[in-house]
This record gives C-alpha cells, sequence and structure tokens, in this order.
C-alpha cells in the first residue's frame, strides 16, 4: 500500500511527497485505516518501524484548527518527546496545526507561552503533571490520547503519572499505545483505558541472517577500551554506538575517543538539555561517527544507517540485549553487534545468553595497539590519572 491511496489531506499527501516516502510499513498499513475510523489501537513496533507516522498522519488529518489542545502524546524521555513533536511540527505546518513538546530540564516559561496556541502536546509526564499542578494546561478538551513506548514508562517507573494524567482527561477519547513489546502490564494498562482495542504486532524489524553478533572475552580489563578503539577505527563502516551501563562511563569512553581522533558524541538522563541537544544535531548533521549513550538515552531513537552496535558494559537481561542490537541490521542492511566482557560481565553475560535464540560467537582478538584511558582528574594534584 503506498501513501496515494490513503483517504487524508492532500496537504499531507504533498508533504510525505516532498519527504520521498512511497510505500507504508507493516505498522502503517494495519494502524492508520483503523486509527482514521477513530479506533482505540495498542501497536507492537520496535524503533525504526515508522511507527510515528502510524499515530501521526492520521492525528493531523481529524483534529480542527483552533486555539484548544485536542491531542496529548505521552513519552517516555525527552529525546523522544522532541522527535515526535518535531515530526508534528513540520507536518502539520502547512495545516496552520501548532505543536508544543513539554520535558524537564528547561525554562519552564516558554512552554507555558506556547501552550496557550497548541492543538497537540507532546509530553513527559512529570513535567506535564508540573504544568497540570500549576493549572498552566487545560486537558478538557483531548480527543485523542497516545502513549508512545508504554513499555519503557513502565520501565522507568511513570505509570503512577500516567494514571494521574489519564484522570485529567476526558474518558470519551480515542486513545492509541505503541510499544517495543506487548508485556502483560502493557495488556492490562490497554484493558483499562481503551475500548475495544484493535492489536497489531509487526514483525521484527532487525534481520537476524543479517545480523552478525560476536564477543570478545577480555583477560585485562585495562585492555577494554584499546580493544574498542581498534575496533572503531579499523573495522566499523557507518555509525556507532557504543553502550554503557551509566552516565559516568558513557562521559569517561566518549572523551577518551574524542582525545584518540574518534568524532564521538555522548548522550546520557544525566545531560542538561542543551548538550543532549548538541548531540543529537550531531548526529543528523552526520558530524558523528560514534554515539556513546546509555539505555534510556538511546531508548526511542531513530537513529539510521547503524552498522556496528558495541556493548562496552554488557546488559543485565536478553530483553535489554536485544533492543540494543536492535540498532542495526535493519531494512535489509547487515550489521554487527559486539559485546565486550571482563570479568565484571560475565554474570550478565550469562543471563543474556539464557535466551536461546540468541547466536552470538566467541571471536579471536586481533592484534591492537594498548593506549592510554583517563579515568578522570585528580584535582589535588591537577592532573589527570589514567588505569593504564
Amino acid at each position: 500500500m503506498n501513501f496515494e491511496q490513503l483517504n487524508i489531506n492532500q496537504k499531507l499527501k504533498n508533504k510525505i511527497n516532498e519527504f520521498g516516502f512511497t510505500k507504508l510499513t507493516t505498522i502503517q498499513e494495519k494502524g492508520i485505516p483503523e486509527i482514521l475510523k477513530g479506533k482505540d489501537v495498542v501497536g507492537q513496533a520496535e524503533t525504526g518501524s515508522g511507527k510515528t507516522f502510524a499515530f501521526v498522519l492520521p492525528i493531523l488529518n481529524k483534529i480542527k484548527k483552533d486555539s484548544v489542545i485536542q491531542v496529548l502524546v505521552l513519552t517516555p524521555t525527552r529525546e523522544l518527546c522532541i522527535q515526535v513533536a518535531e515530526v508534528f511540527k513540520e507536518f502539520g505546518k502547512n495545516l496552520e496545526i501548532k505543536t508544543t513538546s513539554i520535558f524537564g530540564g528547561v525554562n519552564i516559561s516558554p512552554q507555558i507561552k506556547n501552550i496557550s496556541n497548541s492543538q497537540i502536546i507532546v509530553a513527559t509526564p512529570g513535567r506535564l503533571l508540573d504544568h497540570i499542578n500549576r493549572r498552566t494546561v487545560n486537558l478538557t478538551n483531548i480527543e485523542v490520547l497516545v502513549l508512545d513506548e508504554t513499555d519503557k514508562m513502565l520501565e522507568m517507573g511513570f505509570i503512577a503519572d500516567v494514571e494521574k494524567i489519564i484522570d485529567k482527561i476526558p474518558r470519551n477519547r480515542q486513545t492509541l499505545m505503541f510499544s517495543a513489546t506487548v508485556s502483560e502490564d502493557v495488556y492490562k494498562i490497554s484493558k483499562k483505558h481503551l475500548r475495544n482495542s484493535l492489536i497489531f504486532r509487526t514483525k521484527p524489524f532487525v534481520d537476524t541472517n543479517k545480523l552478525n553478533q560476536k564477543y570478545y572475552d577480555i583477560y585485562n580489563e585495562n585492555d577494554k577500551f584499546s580493544l574498542l578503539l581498534h575496533l572503531l577505527k579499523n573495522s566499523t563502516s557507518g555509525l556507532a554506538i557504543v553502550f554503557c551501563g551509566t552516565r559516568k562511563e558513557t562521559d569517561i569512553v566518549a572523551k577518551n575517543l574524542r582525545q584518540h581522533g574518534v568524532n564521538a558524541s555522548e548522550i546520557h538522563g544525566g545531560m542538561n538539555q542543551n548538550k543532549r541537544l548538541k548531540s543529537l544535531n550531531n548526529l543528523k548533521c552526520q558530524k558523528t561517527d560514534v554515539l556513546v549513550a546509555t539505555d534510556v538515552a538511546a531508548r526511542g531513537l531513530d537513529i539510521k544507517d547503524v552498522s556496528h552496535v558495541y556493548n562496552y558494559d554488557v546488559p543485565r537481561t536478553p530483553k535489554e540485549y536485544i533492543h540494543r542490537i536492535g540498532r542495526t541490521a535493519r531494512a535489509g542492511k547487515k550489521g554487527d553487534a559486539i559485546t565486550l566482557l571482563t570479568s565484571r560481565d560475565h554474570d550478565n553475560f550469562r543471563r543474556v545468553q539464557d535466551d536461546k535464540k540468541l547466536i552470538i560467537e566467541k571471536a579471536d582478538f586481533p592484534l591492537f595497539e594498548k593506549v592510554s584511558f583517563f579515568r578522570g582528574y585528580n584535582m589535588k594534584r591537577k592532573r589527570y590519572y589514567s588505569h593504564c
């Protein structure tokens, strides 16, 4: 099915043509016609499957150009909030539909000003509750509620906040849920808040036949960064994502990569908004070859053309591992998922390997140069110190 066949506003079709989109993805083909009919929908779809378009287009097609807020989209992270809002803004421009993104970590005053003339709000739960408590947002005219990345909102403990927000909006509404996985908890939420919902599941977007999974068992922990640097410089084409377990490790690894000549940006939940936006813009402008990230910050970001995923720190569960490696081997392209093991990673890696569907082969060590790796700055001695 192609976009020209959709029963939507011609201005939306013109904008779609500008971007060169022609054929609908699976989640779009299944979801858009039903959403246009006003049905409640649960969509199981991975990042990169086109799920944002699946709700943006039918929503823009139905809402009215007036001064009241008619649509609320809740997202678990600031990055996803910004990303979804940008799509609404771009495609709602010719329809004179205005969208405001609401998230924490920035001055609240511009948000209050923009809310007053917007038809669509895209928000993180915590900051939206702040607005509700301040009475700076009116949700009594909401016609469509979207819960995006519902499983992640559960993982991050936001569901209590989401429930408080839902209590503030009309029951007579259309509700759409999108989630990478439809767990029992996600299903319970859908039964509670959706009416006669339709559930759509898509096949995994990652082609496992084109995904090469391997691991390096590193005896000396001091060699871990040196091996990563060697692989990035000698065995990596396209964009790479390096996953770290903590915010501190993310910062340290990214800084060390830059010191060794790699165009790396970091992104994690502890960064201020300007730095996070800078990292995202560097990706879009192709100024970054390597993104160093925590799981939370990377969730929901649609990052294209990722050739390699590196687990610098091993995730704790098979589910987290699968989500990480799902960043590569997309849309028929090949990809590599590489895990770097040291002694402290073995317990996590054993849990990952409990999923027998995962085939992760041990790799032979290449010859690589051992380089310095600076852990931080010693303020008393006023010099950097290293573990090498």
